[in-house]
């Protein structure tokens, strides 16, 4: 069997690091390359590797939760990847631990006999500089611009254009620009809509805007153009973890971003997740 592949299970997890234990064994009884992430791989004694230096491979078993999955993604970029759930919620981790060993086995399987693995392709988003003078890694789930610190307090003067032409401008907490898949995430506890996860949009939304308008749907390919004023310091944040400080007046331009994830595998049910939010 010809097929590389890389298993990430949650940091001090132990039941994550047991189950990708049990995938080691059972992927290289079948004749597949198998990695694990640094901190697996001191735990199980398998080989070990860093995350980023499992892209390219052809797989790539992330064991955790949705945070787990979105850390996998950044790092990996378009390299499939399929997500076993120990989270609570599960929006893309479509496999319950039970099933995993069946699950993983069956599709790298396939992969060796067809050279393809079947997935939904997710889109990322990329914040710039409109100078150009820089950009962060891209975003699976939000871009967000807030002022100085998040939260009450801490706003700005965010002014939303929506290509090239203005549609909202408004002191605000921030501003987030969504993809369907982060739809679930920051965008609803901010009151913005739900998108299904096939749906072909991004979501733009103020969070507690003095003069609000509607959160605003948008084609994928538009581009959003966020203004910072009113302020010394503001920041643009990838994820929740990749953040550029900006100096105001600043411009940032969210569009997609070039590269998407695939998400690998059987695909969670999307009415099924909703039941758990709280």
């Amino acid at each position: 069997m010809d097929v590389a592949v890389g298993i990430v299970a949650q940091r001090d997890n132990e039941r994550a690091q047991e189950l990708a234990a049990s995938l080691v064994d059972a992927l290289e009884r079948e004749g597949a390359s198998v990695v694990v992430d640094e901190a697996t791989g001191e735990a199980v004694g398998a080989t070990p590797v860093s995350v980023a230096a499992m892209a390219g491979r052809d797989l790539v078993v992330s064991i955790g939760g949705d945070g787990t999955l979105l850390f996998v993604a950044r790092e990996v970029g378009s390299t499939p990847i399929l997500g076993v759930n120990l989270g609570e919620v599960g929006f893309l981790n479509a496999v319950a631990p039970a099933d995993a060993l069946g699950v993983v086995t069956d599709l790298v399987t396939d992969l060796d006999r067809t050279g393809t693995v079947e997935g939904r392709e997710l889109s990322r988003l990329q914040a710039t500089g409109v100078d150009g003078d820089w950009t962060l890694e891209p975003a699976l789930n939000e871009i967000v611009i807030h002022g100085p610190r998040r939260g009450h307090g801490g706003g700005a003067t965010i002014e939303i254009d929506v290509d090239g032409q203005r549609y909202a401008e408004s002191h605000a907490d921030g501003v987030l620009v969504a993809t369907p898949t982060g739809s679930t995430a920051y965008n609803l506890s901010e009151g913005g809509p739900l998108l299904h996860p096939t749906a072909d949009a991004l979501v733009v939304t103020q969070m507690a805007a003095t003069e609000a308008m509607p959160p605003l749907v948008v084609e994928p390919d538009t581009e959003v153009t966020l203004t910072v004023t009113g302020t010394d310091t503001a920041y643009a944040i990838s994820d929740g973890r990749n953040r550029q400080r900006l100096e105001p007046p600043a411009a940032v331009s969210v569009s997609l971003a070039s590269e998407s994830v695939t998400l690998a595998g059987p695909q969670a049910n999307f009415f099924d997740g909703l039941d758990k939010l709280e």
